[in-house]
């Protein structure tokens, strides 16, 4: 019984390495304080790409449920993440303003995170919980793509100076909110 047959082995070492990858994948949550630097994006440039930088970010979610006094309450935690290895950037077209409106996007999701937690405060949930916070998960996600695809089109992905500013001062007033 010593000894391992080698697909085996092999199909071990695999699984064992997925688990390790997906355990360091690297996530930076939201924090007021927290400002992008470019060594915060470690992705390599995919080939072919014309963008000069990508800030990937997104937002999770997890609940429970329980029942206090006959009425079914929900317990949830969102949050809005960064993902600094699937992040990247072109070191010889990028700069400040760049990096401004990279760290708007992620302030934006977080904008989003907001909302969505705003909205499960305020659903009355039925047995479907389940359905119900992802239907309002999904929704949250449209949202969040159709207003960071608006942002990117008005600032014309920060080019436009006089915008990105307008962009930069209506974004961080709704983070005081």
């Amino acid at each position: 019984m010593g000894f391992i047959k080698k697909p085996y082995f092999i199909l071990i070492l695999s699984v064992l390495f997925s688990i390790s990858n997906l355990q360091s994948q690297e996530e930076v949550v939201w924090e007021p304080e927290f400002r992008f630097t470019w060594n915060d994006f470690k992705g390599a440039v995919p080939i072919g790409s014309t963008a000069a930088a990508t800030t990937a970010s997104g937002i999770s979610y997890n609940f429970s449920t329980f029942y206090e006094n006959d009425e079914l309450t929900i317990d949830y935690k969102v949050y809005a993440y960064f993902y600094p290895t699937r992040s990247w950037y072109r070191s010889d077209v990028c700069n400040e303003v760049t990096l401004l409106h990279e760290q708007l996007h992620f302030d934006i999701t977080e904008l989003y995170a907001r909302k969505m937690r705003k909205e499960l405060a305020e659903a009355k949930f039925t047995e479907n919980v389940k359905a119900e916070v992802r239907k309002i998960y999904k929704s949250t996600l449209r949202q969040l793509n159709d207003f960071q695809n608006k942002y990117d089109s008005e600032t014309n992905y920060s080019r436009n100076l006089t915008v990105q500013e307008r962009w930069v001062s209506d974004i961080e007033s709704a983070l005081i909110e």
